[in-house]
């Protein structure tokens, strides 16, 4: 297997581009992660200027775009009303990440109902089948962010899909946090579909529909206070994801890319990313992975 390499989602660092690039660099990461749904990194404010800025700030501190993150939040692509705006926007994200070496847009879709004849997932396949279409077509993935549902009824509503532009944003931390999912069972299930993943950890505090916990990320986002009372994220090593089991699952089936840190809290993220680093760089050559 060839080595996996280490990312960081440069905004966890709560940096502007240039000195979080440069700090990420410091950091020892491989890649970086970006958003792309909103300021200076959306597409609808880069320029050709601002376009070659970026990419020649990544290249002077010699990092690689990981994925870019297309997440427009909200109730993802469950509202068919809202979709031909979104399904728009997501593209021209892609596009973006076509510009800047990139293959993969992250993003969350909404939860995946187990009743394939709901309207909800009728709606979910109509979206998410078109994104595929189009990113097949121009050589990229749109990656969905595990989490919303276990991972056997992501691959079913994968597999229903067909083509190879949908893939997988593989969350651990999501899986353990939300739906209580196995994230080593879910490298197993998934492994054909993961095109990126994240490296996070965290632990459930108490188990509920995911429904209602993502109702609450769409009314008010990570920092919705009704979230403390369903799972709590914490540093790597220090939730209950199976690190050791997650690397070998992800070893085992092939994959070769990026674990993509991600510090969604916390008072210090530039240090809980640095001790994240130095984690994985331990567990990462202890697999044989590097």
């Amino acid at each position: 297997m060839g080595g996996l390499q280490i990312g960081i989602m440069a905004d966890s660092l709560r940096l502007p581009f240039r000195e979080s690039i440069e700090k990420c660099a410091e950091l020892g990461a491989d890649g970086v992660q970006l958003y792309a749904v909103s300021g200076e990194m959306s597409p609808d404010s880069m320029t050709e200027e601002s376009l070659y800025e970026k990419k020649s700030i990544l290249k002077g501190y010699g990092l690689r775009v990981s994925a870019l993150c297309g997440d427009f939040g909200g109730h993802g692509f469950t509202v068919q009303s809202d979709n031909e705006k979104r399904i728009r926007a997501s593209m021209r994200v892609l596009e973006l990440a076509l510009n800047l070496d990139c293959r993969v847009v992250t993003t969350h879709i909404g939860v995946i109902p187990e009743d394939t004849s709901s309207e909800t997932y009728r709606v979910l396949q109509e979206a998410c089948g078109q994104l595929g279409d189009y990113a097949e077509r121009a050589g990229g993935y749109f990656a969905i962010e595990t989490g919303p549902e276990p991972a056997a009824r992501l691959k079913r509503f994968l597999d229903g899909l067909g083509g190879k532009g949908m893939a997988v944003n593989l969350d651990p931390a999501n899986l353990v946090m939300v739906t209580g999912d196995d994230p080593v069972e879910a490298v197993r299930v998934l492994g054909d579909y993961i095109v990126h993943t994240h490296a996070k950890d965290g632990k459930m505090l108490q188990k509920t529909d995911p429904v209602e916990i993502y109702n609450y990320f769409a009314e008010g986002g990570i920092g919705d206070m009704r979230l403390e009372d369903y799972f709590l994220e914490t540093p790597l090593g220090e939730g209950e994801v199976d690190f050791d089991g997650y690397l070998k699952a992800l070893r085992e089936t092939g994959y070769s890319g990026y674990l993509t840190i991600e510090r969604e809290v916390g008072r210090d993220p530039i240090a809980d990313i640095s001790q994240a680093v130095s984690y994985l760089k331990s567990h990462v050559i202890t697999h044989g992975c590097r």
